[in-house]
């Protein structure tokens, strides 16, 4: 699986931003969960959001940090989950990366173990 995230860039406090993470490949029809992550300068990568792919009508999980303010989303056809950020904060500003779960391993969604494959992020810079 390929992951190819797009649209990160700068923003002022309390605009929006809208992520794309584009997947390809052979393995592709495997996944179970797409999720976003982020890493801020300095800081391990967090769990920010995570969407049922293709067996079920796209439950998503988000963390509390983001909850209410970032809606994940999902193009089966397209093969592409979207991040719409709202409200951004500076303390959003991370490199978000996509992340695809195929094995299925039964681990928390927030564990980085988790995921199989990884994008190669994108910059999301909110300045005050």
């Amino acid at each position: 699986v390929q992951l190819v995230e797009s649209g990160g860039g700068l923003v002022q406090a309390g605009g929006s931003l809208r992520l794309s993470c584009a997947a390809s490949g052979r393995t592709f029809s495997s996944v179970y969960t797409m999720g976003w992550f982020r890493q801020a300068p300095g800081k391990d990568r967090e769990f920010v959001t995570a969407i049922s792919w293709n067996w079920s009508a796209g439950i998503a999980y988000y963390s509390d940090s983001v909850k209410g303010r970032f809606t994940i989303s999902r193009d089966v056809a397209k093969n592409t989950v979207y991040l719409q950020m709202n409200s951004l904060k500076p303390e959003d500003t991370a490199v978000y990366y996509c992340a695809a779960d195929v094995s299925r391993a039964p681990i928390n969604a927030i564990n980085r173990a988790k995921w199989d494959y990884w994008g190669q992020g994108t910059q999301v810079t909110v300045s005050s």
